[in-house]
């Protein structure tokens, strides 16, 4: 498997976080999502993005949002934008996501060739 920062094909990243969310967590978690979505929007290299909700199905994660970034770089460059406006808020994800009994699964992700 390919190092997470890298993209071998180069083009477009997604970034993918699965989340299976209690019911008693879930206003409080879109209402970090979108948060911290707003900020994404507004850095360079985005792309498009997509916060979605199970309705339906087996799935476990009931949650999940999506990010396409238009290179590894705008990935690169925003990594710290975003952690330095999380602790401007004193918001760690990390925490919330174990206070509040949520499981996640974040990775980035590249189309496949072909």
């Amino acid at each position: 498997m390919n190092d997470i920062n890298q993209n071998v094909n180069g083009g477009s990243v997604f970034r993918v976080d699965k989340f299976v969310v209690p019911a008693a967590a879930r206003e409080e978690i879109l209402t970090k999502v979108r948060t911290t979505h707003e900020l994404l929007r507004l850095q360079q290299g985005f792309v498009q993005d997509f916060l979605l909700e199970q309705f339906s199905g087996p799935g476990e994660f009931n949650l999940v949002t999506i990010v396409e970034w238009e290179s590894q770089a705008a990935v690169d460059n925003v990594v710290p934008i975003v952690k330095a406006a999380h602790e401007r808020i004193a918001f760690n994800p990390q925490e919330t996501i174990a206070r509040l009994g949520v499981r996640a699964d974040i990775a980035n992700y590249q189309r496949v060739p072909g």
